[in-house]
């Protein structure tokens, strides 16, 4: 252990490294770590030699306290939180949203995003949310003054359970002096950033068990109208598949949900890694560590930044994400389901890439007549519209020429997998794109499947750029 660990020391005194040798080195340190220790031969002694081991080490107590449970890569880092607004309600909700707010040089825009948060949701959307605030500034006047504004404006929303406001004491912090110096960042920096690790890793940690999924949010948003709805429907078509991170912006730390069984290894991994890396970095880390190689991105983006001044030194930072929409989000239902071609797939263009959110889509070479693409539902729905679009931008000939739409019931098992065994056709192909409405007035079955047909083979490729589905059911809870 202390030979292995007297390698990562040099490995570490390397002042540029890639990303891809840091990302080894995290892949290399954390199966040691899991392996060794789950399989419960970590004693005591060598417990305090990780400790003394670090390349920085510890210049307090308060440091040792802050890592004391990194042995346990699931538990609950021992940090003692002040309330300093309501308290968490018996009751797991559906979704916590997490916002962590330091004081700022030029500008605040906390209140305005937990107002967007509140507003844009319907009452009902309300019963399964709630916001935490971490204050994590250490000036306590300044934090009790904000407290005290962000009671007298939302003090129904903080009665109700669906607002918290906490902080994580100073002396929780690992320190902040000293820290290395990775990519030439200035010293305040790297303080800066190092710190914001630090506070997202203690709201992490202290959202663990409020709720099913949790959102990343920074302190400067605004929210689309009924974005939980949105969000539902997409975690309902994710169903059956895995995922570590998804996310509804490309900008920063805002819109990246988790589910929340994974906060507390994201809290020590934020911990672990504090002082390497800026926080946006250190989650792409994770998400790949865990296994998802890919961003899994929805359009459109369902937040907005707002803010035109950075909380690092009040910077101007007028960034925004051209894919939000703050009105009418439509976002299809897709309900969970198998897919199956018999079209020649174009290397990893496979079918599911069609009926996903992502943006992504299909890519087959050119049918020929009676090929299909097919959907068939994990279990039989009512669906009230289908909009599928094929083609692309830079592709526009790659399209469906000749094709006609289909619903289908009466499954049954084939050797390639299941399949209806009777279909009615709802409409044809034009321009490569089919829109139906009204399906559920239209056909008096539940449906099972819903297949593509080619009527006449092409020579041109094959897109199918988005399969969606509306139905007739509200999104699972």
């Amino acid at each position: 252990m202390r030979l292995v660990w007297k390698s990562l020391d040099k490995m570490r005194c390397l002042r540029k490294r890639s990303t891809i040798p840091f990302l080894g080195f995290l892949i290399t340190f954390l199966l040691f770590l899991n392996l060794y220790i789950e399989d419960g031969y970590v004693l005591e002694g060598d417990k305090r030699q990780l400790r003394e081991t670090s390349v920085h080490p510890p210049s307090s107590e308060r440091y040792v306290h802050t890592f004391r449970d990194l042995s346990n890569f699931s538990g609950a880092i021992n940090v003692t939180y002040r309330y300093l607004a309501g308290t968490p309600l018996n009751r797991k909700k559906y979704l916590t949203i997490g916002l962590s707010s330091v004081k700022r040089k030029r500008g605040n825009y906390l209140l305005e995003t937990i107002k967007s948060i509140f507003d844009q949701s319907s009452y009902e959307e309300l019963k399964e949310i709630i916001v935490v605030v971490h204050l994590a500034d250490f000036d306590l006047v300044w934090c009790e003054n904000l407290v005290q504004e962000i009671t007298r404006k939302f003090a129904h929303h903080i009665i109700a359970g669906r607002l918290l406001v906490i902080q994580a004491p100073e002396e929780y912090y690992p320190s902040l002096d000293g820290l290395k110096r990775n990519y030439n960042d200035p010293e305040d920096r790297v303080r800066f950033r190092s710190k914001q690790n630090v506070d997202y890793a203690f709201l992490l940690n202290f959202c663990t068990n409020l709720s099913h999924f949790y959102m990343m949010l920074e302190d400067d948003v605004r929210c689309s109208r009924n974005f939980l709805t949105a969000l539902k429907k997409v975690i309902t078509s994710r169903e059956g598949s895995y995922w570590v991170m998804l996310e509804f912006s490309k900008l920063g730390y805002i819109g990246k949900l988790y589910h929340s069984r994974d906060l507390p290894r994201l809290a020590h991994f934020l911990l672990m890694f504090y002082q390497e890396m800026p926080c946006d970095w250190l989650l792409i880390h994770f998400r790949g560590l865990l296994a998802q190689k890919d961003v899994i991105r929805f359009k459109p983006s369902l937040f907005q930044h707002m803010g035109y001044y950075s909380s690092y030194k009040g910077a101007e930072n007028k960034l925004k994400d051209d894919d939000f929409e703050e009105d009418s989000i439509d976002i299809p239902d897709n309900p969970p389901a198998s897919l199956y071609t018999n079209i020649n797939v174009f290397e990893n263009y496979d079918a599911t890439k069609a009926y996903s959110s992502v943006d992504e889509y299909f890519w087959g070479k050119p049918p020929s007549t009676g090929d299909f693409f097919v959907i068939v539902f994990n279990k039989s729905t009512k669906i009230k519209k289908i909009k599928i679009s094929t083609g692309s931008d830079d592709r526009q000939n790659d399209i469906l020429h000749h094709g006609a739409l289909e619903v289908g019931e009466k499954l049954v098992g084939t050797k390639k997998g299941k399949q209806c065994s009777s279909y009615i056709t709802l409409g044809e192909f034009k321009n490569g794109n089919i829109e139906v409405q009204d399906v559920d007035h239209k056909i008096a079955f539940d449906i099972e499947c819903v297949r593509i047909v080619v009527t006449a083979g092409q020579k041109e490729w094959l897109i199918i750029r988005s399969i969606s589905l509306w139905t007739t059911q509200p999104p699972s809870q």
